[in-house]
């Protein structure tokens, strides 16, 4: 199992890389700059800025100083915000992002997982249909749209919870965010996890257990819930990219003092620094989800580690 995830862990380095790369040259050719505004700056001042952030070298050897930079940890200063650097601002706002994703993240396993055993223990009945069809709303409905409505709903009708913000950090303040995030990988859990429990129900060694006069429950438990639950795992991987891609849009609309509101400013004022910072921070945390997810992979089939 070691040997298994330092080669998947040696095998990031090349794609975060090239990551990064594609990144900082095409945020750096795109038209435009990070002190460009209505009211432009005295060329001196602009040259002196340029001077300090090393706009003024060519733009390999730019490359080159921000490479030798990130290597050493360090992802620059914020060109918008001079009194925080970029890893500053980001740890700032990661509790509140990871809060926000892990909650997620966990209701969206559990409601999928939850939801695809039922859905195929009662295959094509009324609880299918019905519960099936709860959440495939999230998945069609994209979470810029649901948010509005849950919004109008709880918050302004009902008053039942609030429309944005972070308050006191009580729980009342996640519940419209996390259920915004979580409703589409749900949908696409429960999806997964229904059709391998029904091929999996199918198989021989579920026969077997059921001839010794096993128990309906105790088959899905000890027999059924290990293998069903493979499809899941792999999708774990790209919910968790997902998860954290969607909650730049959804800490936007609620109001949320997270990573993906400073991305956004960062991105509309052309802050480099913080722009190149969050993407790095958000690459280096999908491998390492990815990985996880590898390596839970394996353990549920040893195969995998023999390839």
């Amino acid at each position: 199992m070691i040997r298994y995830a330092l080669r998947r862990l040696l095998s990031t380095i090349p794609v975060l890389w090239i990551a990064v790369t594609l990144s900082f040259f095409v945020l750096r050719l795109a038209p435009g700059g990070p002190f460009d505004g209505e009211r432009p700056l005295p060329p001196v001042i602009l040259k002196n800025l340029a001077i300090h952030y090393n706009l003024d070298k060519p733009l390999i050897q730019q490359y080159l100083i921000y490479m030798a930079d990130v290597a050493r940890g360090d992802l620059g200063p914020s060109f918008a915000n001079q009194d925080f650097t970029v890893t500053q601002q980001i740890m700032v706002g990661l509790p509140y992002t990871f809060t926000i994703g892990t909650s997620a993240f966990i209701l969206a396993i559990l409601i999928g997982v939850i939801v695809g055993c039922l859905g195929a223990l009662y295959q094509n009945r009324q609880a299918d249909y019905w519960l099936g069809g709860i959440l495939l709303i999230g998945l069609v409905l994209p979470n810029f749209l649901i948010a509005p409505i849950l919004q109008l709903v709880f918050g302004i009708q009902l008053h039942i919870l609030p429309v944005g913000g972070w308050g006191d950090g009580s729980i009342k303040y996640l519940i419209l965010p996390v259920i915004v995030l979580a409703l589409p990988h749900a949908a696409r859990i429960s999806r997964l996890m229904r059709g391998s429990m029904i091929e999996v129900m199918n198989q021989n060694f579920i026969r077997t257990a059921k001839a010794k006069g096993i128990g309906p429950r105790l088959v899905v438990m000890r027999h059924a819930l290990r293998p069903a639950l493979m499809p899941v795992v792999s999708y774990l991987g790209p919910a968790a990219s997902y998860l954290l891609t969607g909650s730049l849009v959804v800490e936007s609309i609620f109001g949320l003092p997270g990573i993906g509101r400073y991305f956004i400013n960062a991105a509309l004022n052309r802050d480099y620094g913080m722009v190149l910072g969050t993407v790095i921070f958000y690459m280096v945390l999908i491998v390492f989800l990815n990985l996880v997810v590898d390596i839970a992979y394996a353990w549920l089939d040893p195969k995998v580690r023999a390839r």
